[in-house]
């Protein structure tokens, strides 16, 4: 694509997205703005360092769920995600209108979170959990013992109780199964 003498080279955007036909919506309906470019297209969030080291994209826009990435469960995440560099989170069903423009705001330096988003964060609070209960409850997630945890996490069984027992404790669950899912659903693993 020829661009007019003095215009300003399109927004190259990366889009990450694992439902098929939600990523190539986007892709299309983003594709249609005269000033963005979709250069890439990824389905796994373990592609997406490959792919914006390939394409070199100005905007990235991601999914908070995908496989291949332990990412950005819910919105308690919203903070850390920021912290690490983020720049805008909006949920994925806004209008393409939206998101267009939100790409070339966070371009120009903006910062761009959806309201309903951001009042979701606020509410989750901060993160309960210490590092090594997180760690043990994520090791916990596939049904292991707690035999197996410590041997693994190279810690003794009663360290394993103690951490599981206080993360059931802070996620207000009834078991290590579900404060997994709690957790997860908070944004805290």
């Amino acid at each position: 694509m020829t661009e007019p003498e003095g215009a300003a080279p399109p927004i190259r955007l990366l889009l990450a997205e694992d439902q098929a036909m939600v990523r190539e919506a986007l892709a299309a309906l983003l594709g249609l703005e005269p000033d963005i470019e979709v250069v890439a297209q990824v389905a796994r969030g373990d592609e997406v360092v490959e792919a914006a080291r390939a394409h070199r994209p100005d905007v990235a826009l991601l999914d908070i769920e995908m496989p291949g990435l332990t990412g950005l469960d819910a919105a308690a995440a919203l903070r850390r995600a920021m912290e690490s560099g983020a720049e805008a989170f909006l949920v994925k069903d806004a209008p393409a209108a939206q998101l267009a423009d939100a790409v070339r705001r966070v371009l120009r330096g903006e910062r761009v979170i959806d309201p309903v988003l951001a009042a979701a964060a606020l509410a989750e609070g901060a993160n309960p959990l210490t590092e090594r209960e997180r760690e043990v409850l994520r090791a916990s997630a596939n049904g292991a013992t707690n035999a197996e945890l410590a041997r693994v996490l190279h810690l003794s069984h009663g360290t394993v109780r103690n951490y599981l027992s206080t993360a059931i404790q802070k996620t207000a669950a009834r078991n290590r199964a579900e404060a997994v899912l709690i957790a997860r659903d908070k944004g805290w693993l």
